[in-house]
């Protein structure tokens, strides 16, 4: 079950996906320490609750531990992004070409009217945010792969830690138009059953948008 059909059972659910949201939104700023005491007082819940929480964050490669510092949240660095996105690029360059062949003809058309429903806030050219799961248009891509090995490493490996980078860095400015326009043409490919052609524009898409947050980070 990947983490988009988990259900917050627990307190130590509800925390963990709070804390994996505010870190991801940016909210709890990249580099920051995590303070047992003071993230327990917020969420009114015990200090082992956060611990667990932080704990499966360290497992999502969102929150790194220290020698003598404890738990922080990464810090999002060139050298972090250029290894991610060189993983991205491959994987995901992977589940393009494995879509077009695999994708269902209704999930592609759901991706398709996806994209139709993002334009109105695209054309603005401002933002181009999408929540996390089925209204990401890279997570519905990986699993129209159907490939389930595939699908965990990039969903439940590097998603959230991806998402940290596009989230905060990547989804506004002069290249929200450009990457939305690059997502209907991958669309296009993979509804043409071209999986070369879907591979190599996602795996270009993925280049541009590295080159995108990184002169955004050298900038900071």
């Amino acid at each position: 079950m990947s983490f988009f059909q988990e259900q917050a059972v627990t307190s130590s659910d509800k925390t963990f996906f709070r804390l994996r949201e505010e870190i991801v939104e940016g909210e709890i700023a990249a580099g920051s320490k995590l303070s047992e005491v003071e993230l327990s007082t917020k969420y009114e819940v015990s200090r082992a609750v956060v611990r667990e929480a932080i704990n499966r964050l360290e497992a999502c490669n969102i929150v790194e531990r220290k020698a003598n510092v404890g738990a922080r949240v990464v810090t999002l660095t060139a050298e972090g992004l250029l290894e991610l996105y060189q993983i991205r690029e491959a994987l995901e360059g992977m589940a393009a070409r494995l879509a077009a062949q695999n994708m269902p003809e209704a999930e592609i058309e759901k991706l398709a009217t996806l994209l139709d429903d993002q334009f109105e806030l695209v054309k603005q050219g401002q933002s181009y945010y999408q929540e996390a799961g089925d209204l990401d248009f890279h997570y519905r891509i990986i699993v129209g792969s159907q490939n389930q090995q595939l699908i965990t490493m990039l969903s439940n490996g590097i998603y959230h830690l991806a998402r940290m980078y596009r989230v905060q860095l990547g989804m506004t400015g002069p290249r929200v138009t450009t990457a939305y326009d690059e997502h209907k043409h991958i669309v296009r490919a993979i509804a043409n059953r071209d999986g070369e052609l879907a591979e190599i524009l996602m795996r270009r898409h993925i280049q541009y948008s590295k080159n995108n947050i990184a002169v955004k980070l050298s900038k900071m």
